[in-house]
């Protein structure tokens, strides 16, 4: 039988291959759903810390993810030479 574990290794792969290819969006959503997996896997084993960790960094995830896609983040990936004064 295939665990919770398993399937969120899986889903990590898938979602670094999505980040190699550019497709960030869809990326975060498949590591989102790995985090689940791994709730799900910590919680069987009742390791509440566990749980609580993961929940936390997938609503940072998750508000990141937001912010993203509303266009808000102060970053940019593609470095400018310009300088603004």
């Amino acid at each position: 039988m295939i665990s919770f574990a398993v399937i969120g290794g899986i889903l990590l792969n898938i979602g670094a291959y999505l980040t190699f290819r550019g497709k960030i969006y869809e990326a975060v959503a498949v590591y989102l759903v790995a985090d689940i997996c791994w709730i799900v896997m910590a919680w069987q084993r009742e390791d509440m810390w566990g749980v609580a960790s993961i929940v936390i960094g997938v609503t940072f995830g998750l508000l990141a993810f937001l912010k993203m896609k509303h266009g808000k983040m102060n970053k940019n990936l593609n470095k400018d030479k310009t300088i603004s004064p």
